[in-house]
């Protein structure tokens, strides 16, 4: 499932015309829209970035350079008017709109290394089963 969310993902191929080796595209496009919509992606990427930054591989500081940021051609001259106030969503509605897709797809990866690794330690200790 994951291998073909991220096929899709990567590529932007349309969900029908995802590949057979992931499984029928339906099944696959069903459960990246319930993990979008139960947070499950978001929560991965929490999971990775916090993993990550205990571990010092996040190097948090940013610098923009503006030689290399072009503006576009309609961004010369300020808005004249303020921009219209974002529609009464409540505060959730606010927080997943700054979420990019990638943000909820390393949360999902993190959530599904943790189980893995759950699975794999609990199966170091008991018997093989043939299931």
């Amino acid at each position: 499932m994951i291998d073909g969310i991220l096929h899709r993902v990567r590529t932007g191929v349309q969900w029908r015309d995802l590949p057979e080796r992931f499984g029928p595209w339906k099944t696959v496009y069903e459960r990246h829209r319930l993990w979008s919509a139960d947070g499950t992606w978001e929560r991965l990427l929490q999971q990775v970035q916090a993993a990550a930054d205990a571990a010092g591989e996040i190097d948090w500081d940013v610098s923009v350079d503006s030689t290399i940021v072009r503006a576009h051609q309609h961004a010369a001259g300020a808005r004249t008017d303020p921009p219209p106030a974002p529609g009464s969503k409540g505060a959730a509605g606010v927080e997943h709109q700054a979420e990019t897709p990638w943000q909820s797809l390393i949360a999902r990866l993190v959530e599904v290394v943790r189980e893995v690794r759950a699975r794999a330690a609990r199966g170091a200790g008991s018997p093989a089963s043939s299931t």
